[in-house]
């Protein structure tokens, strides 16, 4: 059986092509102002690589944001219930897992079976998401990707108050004038965006093994942050993170 998952994201479009339980396929595009073109192009580069036209496809489910926008899509599912199958399914010892993505966060905790026992979503703020650190990162004109490895060169805690992504910029620019490092900046923007998640995480109990998943999981010094916050508790981050709802959705469309 032939079944593709579409997660269409708040930053990017993410698609996933899956035969008989095995992925076959993955593409991504950037979502911007057309989330339904987006989800078009990732779904014909993702049946492109598989080698397949897309009446093979027997049935699509999408999630995400935007998961209405995929037209094509067959019915949708929540990203709790995708990020839980797909995590549990690359990680079957896993039982708590958080996802960070552009514009919000979840933690969920998993029974034995893979099945959510709880969970919790902060989709009020993006202070904990990956997109504060996009904002913090143009503040400070340091490039993305250089945020996290930045923070994992501090050692100090700098506590940041503010509570969106507003103030916190001008929170960021006071430690500039303050002649506070850079790194001890990034460090101090990682500390404040791990400590909304693990409040979150700890509403639902955090339990051995953590997964994380979702684009933020390829942050290090998020990763260290959030660790440091569970009490030196070791997460692991799978092999493409950014693509494991749309993994949880393909798998579920062939349930």
């Amino acid at each position: 059986m032939i079944t593709a998952g579409v997660d269409v994201g708040n930053k990017y479009t993410k698609v996933v092509v899956v035969k008989d339980g095995k992925i076959v396929s993955k593409a991504m595009a950037a979502t911007g102002f057309d989330p339904a073109g987006a989800a078009d192009e990732a779904y014909a580069k993702a049946v492109s690589e598989a080698g397949i036209a897309k009446g093979d496809v027997q049935k699509v489910l999408a999630t995400g944001a935007g998961a209405v926008e995929a037209k094509f899509a067959n019915d949708t599912v929540t990203v709790v219930s995708a990020d839980a199958k797909g995590a549990y399914a690359l990680f079957p010892a896993g039982r708590t897992v958080i996802d960070v993505g552009a514009e919000e966060g979840r933690a969920i905790r998993l029974n034995d079976a893979g099945k959510i026992a709880d969970f919790a979503v902060n989709e009020k703020c993006a202070a904990g998401a990956g997109s504060f650190t996009e904002s913090m990162a143009r503040a400070l004109e340091v490039p993305l990707e250089e945020m996290g490895p930045l923070a994992l060169k501090s050692d100090k805690s700098i506590p940041m108050n503010a509570q969106c992504v507003v103030f916190a910029e001008s929170e960021v620019v006071s430690l500039v004038h303050q002649k506070t490092s850079k790194e001890d900046i990034s460090k101090a923007v990682h500390d404040a965006i791990s400590g909304r998640v693990v409040s979150m995480a700890r509403r639902v109990g955090v339990e051995k093994e953590l997964v994380m998943v979702g684009g933020v999981a390829r942050n290090v010094g998020f990763v260290k942050c959030l660790e440091n916050g569970l009490d030196g508790l070791k997460a692991t981050v799978l092999d493409d993170p950014e693509y494991v709802s749309a993994i949880g959705a393909a798998l579920l469309a062939a349930e």
